[in-house]
């Protein structure tokens, strides 16, 4: 079967000073439950908030994201909870089942720290159930220009429920993947995420990410790899199901499967540019204990004396979703480097980046009757505005459709900025 694979360069560049010579940041990976759609805990969105408040992650990869203003709520929470430097990859519904159903309710996302990383491509591999959402990165370093350190994270969520046919259609997915791998060079640092929704490593598709003929053959950090369904000799790498008790959406089965994953490509084992942390590798909210198979994720035989994950905690993760969240420290021997105030950040900058009927633009500049350019994700001119004297600039965008844009002056070197409309 023919693949299409879709990608586009975002426009962001950033002008940056020497921090420090050496980092460890962190990757969370969480399965949102169908956010926002799936309403039987209200107010979920305040329970996601402590939990990425209580982990800090630099990068939060999510799958089961329902729909723009579910993907702006959980922005939001980032930049509240983490940084105002989070930002968000481009939104974008599913394309794979787009010939036969359509439905587009279950999303992957990228949220990243702008000050360590830089979008410098999105692309789309689609399956025939849902697609893979594959971002390239680039961290913020002295060296950038000369000697970037590239990687590319790719997030997923595969065919769900137990039996040969869904293992058959998880393989046939990952396959699919495998073609878009094929066109990376072979020493390309990629970090895999998501919901695999296998029951042991030696389904097909588990075996061909960690088949050493591949392009580019993965690995397990956890050091995890076996038989772990239902099975408490791996209740440590256990990520669903958090809930025993039924009304609350999602799985209902207990602590009994490992199914949300990250795994790095096997050059990040040991290299300076970018390797993995050793045993950083954890199941958030899981304190591994035996006692805790087959467990609502908040009960009492799951913690003991010591823990490190409390009950509060492990409540706010019972409330939000059916999947414990899944985190791993990175490092890299590169000088990393801190946002400067720049001098058109200063003069022109937006008072908000999500837009509803009006753009509220801050011009400082001396010079008037600039023109100002709208474009899309694709590059494309959408709108033209002229600026005036005034140190505000309210811009009327009710007519541009949801999605992400960006504002430029024209015949101006300045960074465009970058905003989503959402009415």
């Amino acid at each position: 079967m023919k693949k299409k694979i879709f990608g586009f360069f975002t426009l962001m560049s950033l002008s940056l000073s020497i921090v420090s010579a050496q980092e460890t940041f962190k990757v969370m990976f969480y399965n949102l439950l169908n956010y926002p759609l799936e309403d039987a805990v209200p107010n979920r969105i305040n329970d996601l908030a402590y939990i990425i408040n209580d982990y800090q992650p630099d990068l939060f990869l999510v799958c089961e994201l329902n729909n723009l203003s579910g993907a702006i709520d959980v922005l939001n929470v980032t930049k509240s909870e983490i940084s105002s430097d989070f930002e968000m990859a481009t939104y974008v519904s599913n394309t794979s089942d787009d010939n036969y159903g359509d439905q587009n309710d279950l999303q992957n996302l990228l949220y990243y720290d702008s000050s360590k990383f830089t979008i410098i491509q999105e692309i789309i591999v689609p399956t025939y159930l849902r697609d893979f959402n594959v971002y390239r990165l680039q961290l913020n370093t002295v060296n950038q220009n000369t000697n970037p350190v590239e990687f590319y994270v790719i997030i997923g969520h595969l065919k769900a429920s137990s039996g040969t046919t869904n293992a058959q259609k998880r393989f046939e997915m990952i396959e699919d993947l495998e073609i878009y791998l094929d066109t990376l060079t072979n020493d390309t640092f990629v970090l895999f995420s998501g919901d695999l929704n296998v029951y042991t490593s030696s389904e097909s598709a588990f075996q061909t990410l960690l088949n050493t003929n591949n392009n580019i053959t993965f690995i397990d950090p956890a050091n995890r790899v076996g038989s772990w369904h239902n099975n408490s000799s791996y209740v440590d790498v256990f990520t669903q199901s958090t809930r025993t008790q039924t009304g609350y959406g999602g799985s209902t089965g207990g602590f009994d499967d490992r199914f949300d994953f990250i795994l790095t490509s096997d050059n990040m084992a040991n290299s300076t540019d970018l390797s993995f942390v050793a045993d950083s590798y954890q199941v958030y909210g899981n304190n591994g204990l035996v006692s805790c198979w087959n467990k609502s994720i908040n009960s009492s035989d799951c913690e003991t004396t010591g823990s490190q994950f409390s009950y509060t905690l492990r409540n706010h993760l019972h409330n939000f979703s059916d999947h414990l969240p899944v985190t791993l420290s990175l490092q890299t021997d590169a000088t990393f480097l801190s946002i400067n105030e720049l001098e058109s950040v200063s003069k022109l900058n937006l008072e908000s980046n999500i837009i509803y009927d009006t753009l509220i633009l801050n011009y400082n500049f001396n010079y008037n009757n600039e023109t100002i350019v709208i474009y899309n994700s694709l590059g494309q001119q959408v709108k033209t505005f002229q600026t005036n004297g005034e140190v505000k600039q309210y811009l009327d965008v009710s007519s541009l459709q949801d999605g992400l844009y960006y504002l430029a002056l024209l015949n101006r070197n300045i960074n465009p900025l970058k905003f989503i409309v959402f009415n």
